[in-house]
């Protein structure tokens, strides 16, 4: 199986004893993950789904790689940001999303990349926007689902839920009894439960009786992240799995995958893209405590998962997987603006972005 090298793995694990003190639980046995930090260019948990994904389109003899998904899309900057450093051409097909600090941020960042942007108007017609890209005569490029969500992609979280285990093994950490993780896409959801559920068969940090239960906290909604939709990726993954070990590595179907496993739509707000009052105030109080950084629409939702387990006192250990990037990003468009030449944008994702900054910064 081909892949690439992206990140600095593996991602520490720390203490949310501060977390835990500041919420009147100080013995609450919390942890955290920190895949935001897994690389120094752009971290995140897309990473390890890139690696994979950017491997597979170079053994195919592709040069060019297309992200998908919303105009704050992290796997879309992820992609952007890393596909140079393997040889790689980055593009990206993207929908407009409600407005945000985050996805602004992480748009602008990406309309100064250099990548060759495209848009559709509404998420319904990307279907149609990714068959034209796909199977473009003059230039074919290898094109990616919304956040590589493809059993291939999630393969890469297989490989973190064994970088836990080791972890777990080595005494960084105790075994966790719940794994809480946001879920857009599925990919990063999908591989855990694959992977947890092949560390605990191999005895690795886990047991088949203390396989962590994996709670998934919706940032998109239904049925995007409807768990019947989360299961069947992790079980198509168990199966690709499966034909490239030669039938070593054993199956899972998704009645076993989903025997220690939840999807959590309390804390989603108003929708995609939509910050939440419960996550706002993880946010705040991440930001506080000198914890890492949330955005409001995306990681600060898993966040406020975590918090109200510890506020319930709910058993423990807790180990929240810190999904969304930490590191400083790059200068973006706006800040180039008064430079020698503006970067060319497409019309659409420009006047997104006026707005944006009429709305966030006026």
């Amino acid at each position: 199986m081909a892949r690439v090298s992206l990140g600095q793995f593996p991602t520490p694990v720390e203490s949310l004893e501060p977390l835990a003190r500041e919420l009147g639980v100080p013995s609450a046995p919390a942890w955290i993950k920190r895949d935001d930090i897994s690389s120094p260019v752009y971290g995140g948990n897309k990473v390890r789904t890139l690696e994979l994904l950017f491997g597979e389109a170079k053994a195919l003899g592709m040069h060019r790689v297309i992200s998908t998904g919303a105009f704050g899309s992290n796997h879309a900057l992820a992609t952007a940001l890393h596909a140079p450093l393997v040889g790689l051409e980055p593009g990206a097909l993207l929908f407009p999303q409600p407005i945000s600090r985050a996805a602004y941020s992480n748009l602008d960042v990406l309309a100064a990349s250099g990548a060759t942007l495209h848009s559709v108007p509404h998420w319904s017609l990307l279907p149609f926007a990714l068959a034209q890209l796909r199977f473009a005569r003059k230039r074919p490029s290898y094109v990616m689902v919304p956040g590589g969500a493809t059993p291939l992609g999630a393969l890469g979280y297989v490989s973190a839920a064994f970088e836990l285990g080791r972890q777990v093994a080595a005494g960084a950490l105790p075994a966790p009894r719940r794994v809480i993780v946001g879920v857009g896409s599925t990919c990063t959801s999908a591989g855990l439960l694959l992977g947890f559920a092949l560390a605990a068969e191999h005895g690795l940090g886990f047991t088949p009786s203390t396989r962590p239960h994996l709670t998934s906290v919706r940032v998109s909604p239904w049925p995007v992240t409807s768990r019947f939709r989360i299961l069947g990726l992790a079980a198509r993954a168990s199966r690709l799995l499966h034909a490239l070990s030669a039938g070593k590595a054993p199956l899972f179907d998704a009645a076993t995958l989903g025997a220690r496993f939840d999807v959590d739509g309390r804390f989603l707000g108003a929708g995609y893209g939509q910050p939440s009052i419960a996550g706002s105030e993880a946010e705040t109080l991440f930001e506080r405590l000198g914890l890492p950084l949330l955005d409001g629409t995306y990681s600060a939702k898993a966040a406020a998962r975590v918090v109200a387990a510890i506020r319930a006192h709910e058993p423990g250990p807790i180990l929240f997987w810190s999904t969304k990037s930490s590191v400083p990003l790059p200068a973006g468009a706006r800040a180039r603006r008064s430079g020698d030449r503006a970067p060319a944008i497409p019309r659409r994702i420009e006047a997104w972005l006026s707005r944006a900054e009429r709305a966030l910064f006026r």
